[in-house]
């Protein structure tokens, strides 16, 4: 485990300070608005009903390869 650590750290020593920034700049703080766009988006497209359609396949399928 000490040996991944320290290859670690030598790879983020030799990288550019400008690779190292973990959080991109916020330019639309307005999360519940994104939210709710999203999921307008989401049920516009119809994706919903196929989200529905897989869970209740999926659900079929796990009840009849399920042995007990």
């Amino acid at each position: 485990m000490s040996y991944y650590s320290d290859l670690i750290s030598q790879l983020f020593w030799h990288l550019p300070v400008n690779l190292m920034a973990l959080a991109p700049t916020i330019t639309d703080p307005d999360l519940m608005g994104q939210m709710q766009k999203s999921w307008n988006h989401f049920i516009q497209t119809g994706q919903v009903w196929a989200l529905l359609i897989g869970l209740v396949i999926g659900y079929i399928i796990r009840n009849l390869t399920s042995y007990g």
